[in-house]
């Protein structure tokens, strides 16, 4: 076989595996973009806060108290975790 006949199918064969790939990519974001669009749609309005009133302080932070215990719990966790 000569070579141009060689690069040739290399090329061709190139081409259409990056052209599966894109495609591929391309459908998977599309879909992804669809999904977001619906579960938009069906979502129900507003997004609830995480904290309360009442866990706010007055300059926006967290009562220290309960930053030092999840602050607490968090480490606690980690430290019997790397223990195993």
């Amino acid at each position: 076989m000569p070579e141009t006949t060689l690069i040739a199918d290399s090329l061709s064969l190139m081409a259409i595996g990056m052209g599966t790939v894109f495609s591929f990519l391309l459908l998977l974001v599309l879909l992804l973009k669809g999904m977001s669009w619906l579960a938009e749609k069906l979502a129900p309005g507003g997004v609830e806060p995480l904290l309360t009133p009442a866990q706010v302080s007055r300059n926006g932070q967290i009562a220290d108290a309960e930053l030092v215990a999840v602050i607490s719990a968090a480490v606690a966790r980690y430290r019997s975790h790397r223990r195993q």
